[in-house]
């Protein structure tokens, strides 16, 4: 068995051209580069039982020799694929299972699954590979061009694939801001496999919620901790494409959750050992929300305000101008985020080395033990949360806004950490304080869309359309009542829930 390392990138076809032609390859490489052409078969059960277990089966015809392998397991960080691999040649273009060691088909290939195999679809592709000595490492560049096939459905493959074959890992980090200099690059968390069985399935490529990473009280404080920031930069990095591409909101508003999860867990990191890295990092990273927030602003009031009084009051002719200024500004935002494409894949880049170097090594010494790190922390939140919702005011929208902030940093607090006293044990609590801190949420908006109103009361197309500025208001206000009334029923709920990590 081998571990496979390497990163993915995604990139267009011209931008694939003029990479080649660059003399950054020639300075590094160590010989001339190859081109092959790469036939693939993938193999799996009608239910998919192997993708379902993250396992990949299949066969390659590499310049006439067919080799057979089996991939899995392992992980994802910021593009970075790390997964075994068993691979061996076989004499024909079919399986011949018996070559894979015992242990390795009673662990991952039952009976159940190899009586069942059928290809599932194929790739095609040709490969053009170098290998290259790059700051003390040997990393192989592959540029593949091609074509992934099901029965029915094709979609093309274009990406630059960098091997770690000696050396650090995080030399292909350094490597691909290197290139991401020279021409637009993506991070590609989705191996071509993955690729073949999203087209297999025919389901559309949608919005990714983040996941929490499985904890265990014996784990060290920086592994967990580290385990939460990968998580979130993976969480961003699997949305990111589609709030460049789409018009679909929920892509900007899961990149926005993905940057929240991740501030608060670098926040925590802070507290173990300063870094001028980590602050010029976490700097950014609130840049960048504030500047997907301004976006999410003008979506929420399209969707909450401006649409539905539209419909409300079909015809009306301030209202509709109201409703073109607001979908213009949101475009503008839009346009600004996509120009900033090439910044923030450099910012996973940057993330991805400081996570592989060596400030995880000062932070864990003299770091406490995780479960008492995790409960004095929880503790403090919840504590100041509770201090600021006392005496709420539904007049008073600092205080409400204060109150939204400290809600979801204990949320997501306890979320991140739930998995160390029992997620059901925790499970009343984080729907209770979801609860609150989505109608929190609620208020904000209603506050933000007054101040949006404000904006365009002072925009020369809308100067003869006072009325639908005052109308809008007056609807925002009506939301504003009924959304108090449920907040307060909430709080209430939520102040009855036990703290679970005092059980």
């Amino acid at each position: 068995m081998a571990i496979e390392t390497e990163l993915k990138l995604r990139i267009s076809p011209a931008d694939l051209a003029r990479l080649r032609r660059n003399p950054l390859f020639k300075t590094h490489q160590l010989a001339p580069p190859v081109t092959l052409h790469l036939h693939n078969i993938y193999y799996d059960t009608p239910q998919l039982d192997l993708h379902r277990s993250e396992m990949a089966l299949r066969l390659r015809n590499k310049g006439g020799q067919w080799l057979q392998t089996l991939k899995g397991g392992g992980s994802v960080k910021a593009g970075l694929h790390q997964r075994n691999e068993w691979e061996m040649p076989v004499s024909a273009a079919k399986l011949d299972l018996s070559l894979f060691d015992a242990e390795v088909c009673d662990a991952y290939l039952p009976s159940t699954v190899r009586e069942h195999l059928n290809p599932v679809f194929s790739t095609d592709f040709y490969r053009t590979s170098r290998l290259l000595s790059w700051q003390g490492a040997e990393i192989e560049v592959c540029m593949d061009h091609g074509v992934v096939k099901t029965s029915g459905h094709s979609s093309a493959i274009c990406e630059v694939e960098l091997e770690l074959k000696s050396g650090d890992a995080v030399q292909l980090f350094h490597l691909a801001l290197a290139l991401l200099k020279i021409v637009p690059v993506e991070l590609e968390v989705v191996s071509k496999a993955e690729q073949g069985f999203r087209l297999l399935s025919g389901e559309p490529e949608k919005p990714v919620k983040g996941v929490v990473p499985e904890l265990k009280r014996r784990d060290k404080l920086s592994d967990v901790l580290q385990a939460m920031i990968w998580s979130c930069l993976l969480h961003l990095q699997s949305n990111l494409r589609g709030a460049m591409t789409r018009e679909d909101a929920e892509y900007l508003h899961q990149m926005r959750v993905a940057l929240r999860r991740l501030r608060v867990v670098l926040r925590m990191v802070e507290k173990l050992c300063a870094d001028e890295v980590l602050s010029a990092l976490s700097q950014e990273v609130s840049t960048l929300a504030v500047a997907l927030g301004r976006i999410r602003e003008w979506d929420v009031f399209i969707a909450g305000i401006a649409r539905p009084i539209c419909a409300h009051m079909s015809g009306h002719a301030g209202l509709e101008a109201l409703l073109e200024t607001s979908e213009r500004q949101r475009q503008s935002c839009y346009e600004s985020l996509r120009g900033r494409a090439g910044s923030l894949q450099q910012l996973l880049l940057r993330f991805a080395i400081w996570m592989n170097g060596d400030y995880w090594q000062r932070a864990e010494k003299g770091a406490p033990r995780t479960h008492d790190f995790a409960t004095r922390h929880l503790h403090k939140l919840a504590k100041r949360y509770a201090q600021a919702g006392l005496h709420p005011d539904a007049e008073d929208a600092a205080r409400l806004h204060k109150m939204r902030i400290l809600a979801k940093k204990l949320r997501y607090s306890a979320d991140f950490f739930a998995g160390l006293y029992g997620k059901h044990k925790a499970q009343d609590f984080l729907v209770a304080l979801g609860e609150v801190q989505e109608l929190l949420g609620r208020t904000n908006d209603v506050t933000v869309a007054h101040g949006l109103l404000d904006e365009m009361a002072k925009k020369s197309e809308l100067a003869a359309h006072w009325e639908a500025i005052l109308l809008a208001k007056s609807w925002n206000d009506n939301n504003l009542s009924l959304i108090i009334k449920m907040l307060y029923r909430s709080m209430r709920h939520f102040n009855k829930q036990p703290v679970f990590w005092e059980k």
